[in-house]
């Protein structure tokens, strides 16, 4: 008997790094899965169907949401994004973790629904200053879109103390290593060691037979 997968929720406002750090906690564990989330957004230069998202029209997406096949969903800068449920699920019976890269919303969601499976880290930019820069480094978004995010940031750091662990990310490599420890300790607590009840039972049989 395996474990059950742990899902592990990484959010920050957009530009902190929590997609980076998905990746580099993808590369480092490859046991790993990541939660390959639907939206309604088009795709941006590059994206493919099913490997960055499950691109979708809104009345598809709708439709899954009333059918019950979203673990979460929320409307972001005008479009849907949600966590399809049935490959989280497998997974998590399977004892495989899973990756989420969400905002605090689809985030507490999970949580609600699935309670003690459930890590979850924010990300803190170390200063509002670096997150622009970086936001307009990636160039991804025109400045219009970029104001955006930096009013929408300080709504989404506001909820930093609902996670279960904060990093501050102002150093890449250092915050890497926090959470490849969060992970660690995490992945060996009592309770997520289905097998350890029996091994206790065998020592206490070894303790009779002495």
């Amino acid at each position: 008997m395996t474990r059950r997968g742990l899902l592990l929720i990484l959010s920050s406002p957009s530009g902190a790094g929590k997609s980076t750090l998905s990746q580099m906690l993808l590369a480092w564990d490859t046991t790993m899965r990541f939660s390959v989330s639907a939206t309604t957004r088009a795709p941006r230069p590059g994206e493919r169907d099913g490997r960055d998202y499950h691109f979708r029209d809104r009345q598809d997406f709708e439709a899954m949401v009333k059918a019950g096949e979203m673990l979460e969903h929320a409307e972001v800068f005008g479009n849907l994004y949600g966590s399809p449920r049935g490959p989280v699920e497998a997974a998590m019976l399977a004892g495989t973790d899973t990756v989420f890269d969400i905002d605090w919303q689809g985030g507490q969601q999970i949580k609600q629904a699935m309670r003690g499976d459930v890590v979850s880290i924010f990300i803190l930019p170390p200063s509002i200053a670096e997150l622009e820069r970086r936001l307009r480094t990636r160039g991804q978004d025109s400045d219009e879109v970029i104001r955006g995010r930096m009013a929408k940031s300080q709504d989404e750091i506001s909820h930093w103390a609902e996670y279960d662990y904060v990093l501050v990310n102002d150093d890449l490599d250092r915050t890497f290593d926090n959470l490849k420890t969060i992970l660690t300790a995490e992945r060996l607590k009592r309770d997520r060691q289905p097998r350890l009840s029996a091994f206790v039972r065998s020592l206490n049989e070894e303790f009779a037979a002495r």
